[in-house]
């Protein structure tokens, strides 16, 4: 996966509002580009992955003539190849002969996200994020829509008249964004507002850690939200630094939010990089449901 996951789409910032995840703002991968052209504090070699043919290379010659803070150090326009072609040898060491400090793979959604999980441990850049149309618009190929445009959530319109061939894409990503939102999301928010935890379980909240051979064993009570997470964060970093799998008991648990699933997600991606386990037993059925309806029901142990 991507080195860097934005809330890039005003329909993220506002489902976040709706379950009370920690989102601020929309940050799209245009903005991030630009604030790093601008910055002067440090120097960033970027290399340019897909694009439109040719497109890779104004990308690189519109950054030379207009940037302080990115410096282009190459292009690759790999064509309308499967990602193994996109994978060869040559081209991932004419990569890393560059030296970059950040490769930008402009290859499509699903294409680039397949690349550069295969790729990733290939190339020596410390940065890989698939950033959607920067390409395009660096090279001035295709203009960004007007910034009230960008803060109502119509964006999407704009692009889609800019460049036609997104029509579908947006078609497919909204029927699919509605059906996540009326079978995921609202019954999620639901959820949320009938399962509010009380003071008394927020002020009994404790965690323990032990240790049995190669497993880690971390024992939850009371209920756990953004405003008091310190502590299984806390126990959360001490289980990454030792080796063994984890098993979270969950039996005295009363209530869990957005925020620490998103905990949960951090952790487990972690235990899978080394090739380890984290699972959750004893789980009361209501915070079965809210995991479930969550997308991390794959982590609960009948």
């Amino acid at each position: 996966m991507s080195n860097l996951s934005l809330a890039d789409g005003m329909p993220l910032v506002w489902v976040a509002k709706l379950l009370n995840i920690p989102i601020r703002e929309r940050v799209s991968g245009s903005d991030l580009f630009d604030r790093l052209r601008q910055q002067t504090q440090s120097l960033w070699r970027i290399f340019f992955f897909g694009g439109p043919k040719g497109v890779g290379q104004s990308a690189c010659l519109a950054i030379g003539e207009q940037s302080t803070g990115v410096l282009p150090t190459g292009y690759i326009y790999p064509g309308f190849v499967n990602t193994e072609e996109m994978s060869r040898n040559e081209l991932i060491d004419c990569i890393n002969q560059s030296q970059s400090d950040m490769v930008v793979v402009a290859l499509g959604a699903a294409k680039g996200q397949h690349w550069i999980r295969r790729n990733r441990n290939s190339i020596d850049a410390p940065v890989i994020g698939h950033l959607g149309a920067v390409i395009n618009f660096v090279a001035g190929n295709v203009q960004r829509a007007p910034q009230w445009m960008q803060r109502c959530g119509l964006e999407w319109v704009w692009r889609a008249k800019e460049e036609t061939t997104l029509v579908r894409r947006y078609l497919n990503d909204g029927l699919a964004f509605l059906r996540v939102l009326a079978l995921r999301v609202l019954p999620l928010a639901l959820h949320q507002a009938l399962q509010k935890p009380s003071a008394q379980d927020l002020s009994d909240a404790s965690v323990a850690y032990s240790c049995q051979g190669s497993q880690q064993r971390v024992h939850l009570c009371g209920a756990w939200n953004v405003g008091n997470l310190q502590a299984v964060r806390d126990i959360f970093t001490r289980v990454e630094k030792s080796y063994g799998n984890v098993v979270l008991n969950m039996a005295q648990v009363r209530s869990v939010d957005s925020a620490f699933v998103g905990l949960l997600l951090l952790l487990e991606q972690s235990m899978v990089e080394r090739q380890l386990s984290l699972r959750l037993t004893h789980t009361p059925a209501a915070i079965r449901r809210y995991l479930h309806l969550s997308g991390v029901q794959h982590l609960v142990l009948e």
